[in-house]
């Protein structure tokens, strides 16, 4: 049952650098899922800034016009356009939680070479 005193040593650094391999992986993964989410992000802030600006043209004429199909018409735009910014500020919470997650991967990166 000898082992000589490196023998340990040796299991971790072989660990540490499995890893890191791991952490490097991750790192990877978030960000390429960070890039997929600002992306996303761009296009919805388009498609938001248009369904917003079309509720807001149709309540005018809703309000206008006062008729049942202007007030439809209105009510539906408005369904999208909530429905558009409910999803962008689900990507923006989603790209605040990859960020964290990739902070807390380069911390703890960081950690492990000391």
């Amino acid at each position: 049952m000898g082992s000589s005193p490196t023998s340990g040593t040796q299991v971790i650094h072989t660990l540490s650098g499995m890893g890191q391999r791991i952490l490097h992986r991750r790192l990877s993964s978030a960000s390429a899922r960070l890039k997929e989410l600002q992306k996303e992000l761009l296009v919805v802030k388009d498609q938001m800034s248009h369904l917003v600006d079309d509720a807001e043209d149709l309540s005018l004429r809703a309000l206008v016009s006062e008729t049942p199909l202007a007030d439809q018409e209105y009510r539906e735009a408005k369904r999208h356009a909530d429905t558009i910014v409910k999803h962008h500020d689900q990507l923006v919470v989603e790209i605040g939680e990859v960020q964290a997650k990739i902070d807390d991967l380069l911390d703890r990166m960081k950690e492990s070479t000391r």
